[in-house]
């Protein structure tokens, strides 16, 4: 599985509610099951008008696919090369 970030606009989701949240993640859960076990949804970042989320996937195609079936907008997918953090300082 590849890791992917996907940038959502989505007006308003930063001041959406725990309850409209939850049915939004429930939306998206409905799709994922239809397209098990291709794509994976790991976490997403709520921003004002965005969310960043991070998926795993076989490919961009799924990706997109669940976009299509959730009705939330893929706006820019983005397969994610590697992962740095703190401790890669370590590694050199």
């Amino acid at each position: 599985m590849k890791r992917f970030v996907i940038e959502r606009e989505v007006p308003g989701i930063g001041g959406m509610t725990a309850a409209e949240l939850s049915g939004a993640a429930a939306t998206s859960n409905a799709a994922l099951d239809q397209l098990a076990p291709a794509v994976q949804w790991q976490h997403s970042y709520v921003a004002d008008n965005k969310t960043f989320c991070v998926y795993l996937a076989t490919d961009k195609a799924a990706v997109q696919r669940h976009a299509e079936l959730s009705g939330f907008p893929a706006n820019v997918v983005t397969e994610v090369a590697t992962i740095i953090d703190p401790t890669t300082a370590k590694a050199g």
